[in-house]
Protein backbone atom coordinates (compact mmCIF):
# COMPACT_ATOMS: atom_id res chain seq x y z
CA UNK A 1 0.00 0.00 0.00
CA UNK A 2 1.39 3.52 -0.87
CA UNK A 3 2.38 6.05 1.63
CA UNK A 4 0.09 9.02 2.23
CA UNK A 5 2.17 12.16 1.31
CA UNK A 6 0.88 15.76 2.75
CA UNK A 7 2.61 19.11 0.66
CA UNK A 8 2.16 21.55 3.63
CA UNK A 9 2.59 25.54 2.11
CA UNK A 10 2.63 28.40 4.74
CA UNK A 11 0.57 31.49 3.04
CA UNK A 12 0.81 35.16 4.27
CA UNK A 13 -0.93 37.30 1.36
CA UNK A 14 -0.56 34.89 -2.07
CA UNK A 15 -3.99 35.78 -3.25
CA UNK A 16 -2.17 36.17 -6.47
CA UNK A 17 -0.09 33.23 -6.68
CA UNK A 18 -2.21 30.51 -4.95
CA UNK A 19 -4.82 29.74 -8.11
CA UNK A 20 -1.70 28.76 -10.36
CA UNK A 21 0.20 27.25 -7.31
CA UNK A 22 -2.65 24.72 -6.41
CA UNK A 23 -2.96 24.03 -10.16
CA UNK A 24 1.06 22.89 -10.12
CA UNK A 25 0.61 21.07 -6.85
CA UNK A 26 -2.19 19.50 -7.59
CA UNK A 27 -1.10 17.86 -11.15
CA UNK A 28 2.19 17.09 -9.20
CA UNK A 29 0.17 14.81 -6.10
CA UNK A 30 -2.18 13.62 -9.32
CA UNK A 31 0.19 12.36 -11.43
CA UNK A 32 2.08 10.59 -8.61
CA UNK A 33 -1.35 9.07 -7.32
CA UNK A 34 -2.00 7.97 -11.19
CA UNK A 35 1.84 6.20 -11.26
CA UNK A 36 1.18 4.47 -7.69
CA UNK A 37 3.92 6.40 -5.78
CA UNK A 38 1.52 7.81 -3.31
CA UNK A 39 -1.61 7.43 -1.36
CA UNK A 40 -4.84 8.65 -2.80
CA UNK A 41 -5.41 9.95 0.66
CA UNK A 42 -2.71 12.48 -0.28
CA UNK A 43 -3.11 16.43 0.28
CA UNK A 44 -2.12 19.74 -0.06
CA UNK A 45 -2.36 21.99 3.48
CA UNK A 46 -2.38 25.54 3.24
CA UNK A 47 -1.64 27.08 6.11
CA UNK A 48 -3.59 30.72 6.13
CA UNK A 49 -1.02 32.67 8.61
CA UNK A 50 -3.31 35.39 9.43
CA UNK A 51 -3.20 36.85 5.42
CA UNK A 52 -4.34 40.75 5.28
CA UNK A 53 -6.20 39.58 2.06
CA UNK A 54 -8.22 37.44 0.13
CA UNK A 55 -5.88 34.48 0.47
CA UNK A 56 -8.15 32.39 2.89
CA UNK A 57 -10.85 33.21 0.63
CA UNK A 58 -9.07 31.40 -2.34
CA UNK A 59 -8.00 28.20 -0.22
CA UNK A 60 -11.67 27.88 0.90
CA UNK A 61 -12.90 27.44 -2.98
CA UNK A 62 -10.22 25.30 -3.77
CA UNK A 63 -11.36 23.22 -1.19
CA UNK A 64 -15.08 23.19 -1.90
CA UNK A 65 -14.25 22.74 -5.58
CA UNK A 66 -11.49 19.79 -5.29
CA UNK A 67 -11.07 17.45 -1.91
CA UNK A 68 -7.47 17.28 -2.67
CA UNK A 69 -6.87 20.51 -1.15
CA UNK A 70 -6.86 21.38 2.43
CA UNK A 71 -6.46 24.24 4.47
CA UNK A 72 -5.69 25.47 8.16
CA UNK A 73 -6.44 28.83 9.08
CA UNK A 74 -4.56 30.46 12.30
CA UNK A 75 -6.50 32.78 14.35
CA UNK A 76 -3.88 35.99 13.45
CA UNK A 77 -0.52 35.99 11.99
CA UNK A 78 2.20 33.92 14.03
CA UNK A 79 4.83 34.45 11.09
CA UNK A 80 6.36 31.75 8.75
CA UNK A 81 7.79 29.33 10.51
CA UNK A 82 5.24 28.84 13.28
CA UNK A 83 2.74 28.77 10.41
CA UNK A 84 5.13 26.07 8.87
CA UNK A 85 4.61 24.34 12.33
CA UNK A 86 1.07 24.24 12.57
CA UNK A 87 1.17 23.11 9.21
CA UNK A 88 3.41 19.86 9.75
CA UNK A 89 1.57 19.42 12.95
CA UNK A 90 -1.56 19.25 11.45
CA UNK A 91 -0.76 17.13 8.93
CA UNK A 92 1.83 14.52 11.31
CA UNK A 93 -1.34 12.79 12.15
CA UNK A 94 -3.13 12.07 8.86
CA UNK A 95 0.12 11.79 6.35
CA UNK A 96 3.27 9.18 6.42
CA UNK A 97 5.50 11.97 5.57
CA UNK A 98 4.90 15.66 4.46
CA UNK A 99 6.68 18.01 1.93
CA UNK A 100 6.95 21.58 2.96
CA UNK A 101 7.40 24.55 0.13
CA UNK A 102 6.43 28.10 -0.22
CA UNK A 103 3.63 29.12 -1.96
CA UNK A 104 5.70 31.16 -4.32
CA UNK A 105 6.58 28.33 -6.81
CA UNK A 106 10.28 29.54 -6.65
CA UNK A 107 11.04 25.81 -5.56
CA UNK A 108 11.00 23.14 -8.04
CA UNK A 109 7.95 20.94 -7.49
CA UNK A 110 9.24 18.23 -9.20
CA UNK A 111 11.77 17.94 -6.90
CA UNK A 112 9.16 16.24 -5.00
CA UNK A 113 9.85 12.97 -7.20
CA UNK A 114 13.67 12.75 -5.97
CA UNK A 115 12.24 13.10 -2.53
CA UNK A 116 10.39 10.45 -2.57
CA UNK A 117 13.06 8.29 -4.17
CA UNK A 118 14.71 9.26 -1.03
CA UNK A 119 12.23 8.40 1.13
CA UNK A 120 11.69 4.94 -0.28
CA UNK A 121 15.33 3.88 0.20
CA UNK A 122 14.87 4.83 4.09
CA UNK A 123 15.76 8.81 4.50
CA UNK A 124 13.66 10.19 6.98
CA UNK A 125 14.29 13.95 5.90
CA UNK A 126 14.94 14.83 2.78
CA UNK A 127 16.50 18.56 2.11
CA UNK A 128 16.07 20.71 -1.09
CA UNK A 129 19.36 22.31 -1.97
CA UNK A 130 19.56 24.54 -4.06
CA UNK A 131 22.39 23.97 -6.92
CA UNK A 132 23.23 27.55 -8.01
CA UNK A 133 22.20 30.79 -7.44
CA UNK A 134 22.60 32.25 -10.73
CA UNK A 135 19.17 34.20 -10.80
CA UNK A 136 20.10 35.90 -7.90
CA UNK A 137 21.42 40.04 -7.91
CA UNK A 138 24.97 39.56 -6.92
CA UNK A 139 24.11 41.34 -3.37
CA UNK A 140 21.63 38.85 -2.83
CA UNK A 141 23.59 35.65 -3.40
CA UNK A 142 26.41 37.60 -1.29
CA UNK A 143 24.18 38.15 1.94
CA UNK A 144 22.36 34.58 1.23
CA UNK A 145 25.42 32.67 1.38
CA UNK A 146 26.76 35.34 3.98
CA UNK A 147 23.90 34.10 5.96
CA UNK A 148 24.86 30.32 6.06
CA UNK A 149 27.88 30.54 6.43
CA UNK A 150 27.54 32.99 9.81
CA UNK A 151 24.97 30.95 11.04
CA UNK A 152 27.21 27.98 10.74
CA UNK A 153 29.85 29.78 12.31
CA UNK A 154 28.34 30.79 15.49
CA UNK A 155 27.13 27.63 15.89
CA UNK A 156 23.69 27.52 13.99
CA UNK A 157 23.89 24.13 12.29
CA UNK A 158 22.15 24.76 9.02
CA UNK A 159 22.38 22.73 5.76
CA UNK A 160 24.14 24.89 2.95
CA UNK A 161 21.68 26.48 0.82
CA UNK A 162 18.63 25.33 1.78
CA UNK A 163 15.74 26.98 3.09
CA UNK A 164 12.52 25.30 4.07
CA UNK A 165 11.70 23.09 1.11
CA UNK A 166 11.95 19.63 2.45
CA UNK A 167 10.16 16.11 3.04
CA UNK A 168 9.64 14.52 6.34
CA UNK A 169 8.60 11.31 7.60
CA UNK A 170 5.85 10.76 10.17
CA UNK A 171 8.45 9.71 12.60
CA UNK A 172 10.61 12.74 11.89
CA UNK A 173 7.40 14.84 12.43
CA UNK A 174 7.21 12.99 15.52
CA UNK A 175 10.89 14.27 16.74
CA UNK A 176 10.29 17.63 15.28
CA UNK A 177 6.68 17.35 17.49
CA UNK A 178 9.73 16.57 20.61
CA UNK A 179 10.85 20.07 20.61
CA UNK A 180 8.84 22.67 22.60
CA UNK A 181 10.92 25.92 22.09
CA UNK A 182 8.51 29.52 21.28
CA UNK A 183 11.44 30.82 19.80
CA UNK A 184 11.38 28.84 16.44
CA UNK A 185 14.26 28.16 13.67
CA UNK A 186 13.26 25.43 12.10
CA UNK A 187 16.12 25.41 9.86
CA UNK A 188 18.18 24.96 12.46
CA UNK A 189 15.63 22.40 14.73
CA UNK A 190 15.16 19.95 12.07
CA UNK A 191 18.92 18.68 11.63
CA UNK A 192 18.90 18.31 15.41
CA UNK A 193 16.33 15.27 14.65
CA UNK A 194 18.76 13.11 13.60
CA UNK A 195 17.91 10.08 11.83
CA UNK A 196 18.34 9.14 8.23
CA UNK A 197 19.13 12.24 5.73
CA UNK A 198 19.64 13.04 2.40
CA UNK A 199 19.77 15.72 -0.67
CA UNK A 200 18.14 16.50 -3.57
CA UNK A 201 19.85 19.86 -5.76
CA UNK A 202 17.20 21.70 -8.01
CA UNK A 203 17.16 25.35 -9.77
CA UNK A 204 14.94 27.65 -7.61
CA UNK A 205 12.87 29.84 -9.86
CA UNK A 206 11.50 33.03 -9.56
CA UNK A 207 8.54 34.48 -7.89
CA UNK A 208 5.34 33.79 -10.04
CA UNK A 209 3.62 36.99 -8.24
CA UNK A 210 3.60 38.73 -5.58
CA UNK A 211 6.69 40.50 -3.50
CA UNK A 212 8.86 38.69 -1.34
CA UNK A 213 8.33 37.78 2.68
CA UNK A 214 11.65 38.28 3.09
CA UNK A 215 13.48 41.72 2.39
CA UNK A 216 17.26 42.28 3.67
CA UNK A 217 15.82 43.62 7.22
CA UNK A 218 13.56 40.73 7.74
CA UNK A 219 16.48 38.30 6.97
CA UNK A 220 18.70 40.28 9.07
CA UNK A 221 15.92 39.53 12.24
CA UNK A 222 15.70 36.02 11.20
CA UNK A 223 19.56 35.79 11.24
CA UNK A 224 19.90 36.99 14.66
CA UNK A 225 16.49 34.71 15.73
CA UNK A 226 18.51 31.55 14.63
CA UNK A 227 21.51 32.12 15.96
CA UNK A 228 20.08 33.13 19.79
CA UNK A 229 17.76 30.83 19.45
CA UNK A 230 20.30 27.88 18.23
CA UNK A 231 24.11 28.24 20.25
CA UNK A 232 25.41 30.55 22.69
CA UNK A 233 28.25 31.11 20.76
CA UNK A 234 28.39 34.80 20.93
CA UNK A 235 27.96 35.02 24.51
CA UNK A 236 31.41 32.80 24.33
CA UNK A 237 32.24 35.70 21.97
CA UNK A 238 32.00 38.87 24.01
CA UNK A 239 33.68 36.50 27.36
CA UNK A 240 36.55 36.16 24.93
CA UNK A 241 36.29 40.01 23.82
CA UNK A 242 36.18 40.80 27.14
CA UNK A 243 39.25 39.27 27.67
CA UNK A 244 41.18 40.68 24.55
CA UNK A 245 40.37 43.92 25.94
CA UNK A 246 41.84 43.49 29.98
CA UNK A 247 45.21 42.15 28.27
CA UNK A 248 45.19 45.05 25.82
CA UNK A 249 44.56 47.51 29.30
CA UNK A 250 47.77 45.23 31.04
CA UNK A 251 49.79 45.86 28.40
CA UNK A 252 48.72 49.96 28.11
CA UNK A 253 49.32 49.75 31.79
CA UNK A 254 52.80 48.82 31.10
CA UNK A 255 53.66 50.54 28.42
CA UNK A 256 52.56 54.24 30.47
CA UNK A 257 55.38 52.84 33.36
CA UNK A 258 57.53 52.91 30.75
CA UNK A 259 57.06 56.20 29.42
CA UNK A 260 56.12 57.45 33.27
CA UNK A 261 59.92 55.87 34.00
CA UNK A 262 61.21 57.71 30.69
CA UNK A 263 60.05 60.95 31.91
CA UNK A 264 57.44 61.03 29.34
CA UNK A 265 54.45 62.17 31.27
CA UNK A 266 52.73 63.58 28.32
CA UNK A 267 49.25 61.99 27.91
CA UNK A 268 47.14 62.78 24.84
CA UNK A 269 43.16 63.11 25.14
CA UNK A 270 42.70 61.69 21.61
CA UNK A 271 43.63 57.93 22.51
CA UNK A 272 41.70 58.53 25.82
CA UNK A 273 38.86 59.90 24.01
CA UNK A 274 39.06 57.17 21.72
CA UNK A 275 39.43 54.42 23.71
CA UNK A 276 36.25 55.46 25.97
CA UNK A 277 34.38 55.24 23.29
CA UNK A 278 35.45 51.79 21.87
CA UNK A 279 34.91 50.53 25.38
CA UNK A 280 31.30 52.14 25.67
CA UNK A 281 30.18 50.70 22.26
CA UNK A 282 31.66 47.49 23.14
CA UNK A 283 29.90 47.67 26.63
CA UNK A 284 26.24 48.42 25.30
CA UNK A 285 27.16 45.63 22.21
CA UNK A 286 27.71 42.73 24.79
CA UNK A 287 24.62 44.29 26.68
CA UNK A 288 22.36 43.91 23.75
CA UNK A 289 23.34 40.26 23.24
CA UNK A 290 23.11 39.34 26.48
CA UNK A 291 19.61 41.08 26.43
CA UNK A 292 18.58 39.34 23.24
CA UNK A 293 19.23 35.54 25.36
CA UNK A 294 17.39 36.77 28.39
CA UNK A 295 14.33 38.00 26.27
CA UNK A 296 14.34 34.23 24.68
CA UNK A 297 14.43 32.96 28.25
CA UNK A 298 11.84 35.52 29.50
CA UNK A 299 9.50 34.43 26.05
CA UNK A 300 10.55 31.04 26.72
CA UNK A 301 9.48 30.68 30.16
CA UNK A 302 6.03 32.08 29.49
CA UNK A 303 5.53 29.25 27.34
CA UNK A 304 2.78 30.93 25.08
CA UNK A 305 1.35 28.60 22.61
CA UNK A 306 3.19 29.04 19.32
CA UNK A 307 0.14 29.20 17.10
CA UNK A 308 -4.07 28.84 17.75
CA UNK A 309 -5.57 27.00 15.10
CA UNK A 310 -9.32 29.09 13.92
CA UNK A 311 -10.09 26.52 11.23
CA UNK A 312 -9.18 23.34 9.50
CA UNK A 313 -11.17 22.59 5.88
CA UNK A 314 -11.16 18.93 5.22
CA UNK A 315 -12.47 16.16 3.75
CA UNK A 316 -15.82 15.98 4.94
CA UNK A 317 -14.85 18.52 8.02
CA UNK A 318 -15.16 22.58 7.69
CA UNK A 319 -14.88 22.82 11.23
CA UNK A 320 -11.23 22.86 13.94
CA UNK A 321 -10.78 19.11 15.35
Amino acid sequence: MCDTLYIVVPCYNEEEVLPETARRLGDKLRGLMAAGKISPKSRVLFVNDGSRDGTWGVISRLHAADPLFSGVDLSRNRGHQNALLAGLMTARDRCDMAVSMDADLQDDVDAVDAMLEKYSEGCDIVYGVRSSRKKDTFFKRVTAEGFYRVMNFLGAETVFNHADYRLMSRRALDGLAEFREVNLFLRGIVPMIGYIVGTVEYERGERFAGESKYPLKKMLSFAMEGITSLSTKPIRYITLLGFLIFLVSLLMLVYSIVRWAHGDTIVGWASLICSVWAIGGLILLSLGVIGEYIGKIYLETKARPRFLIREILEDGNGKAD
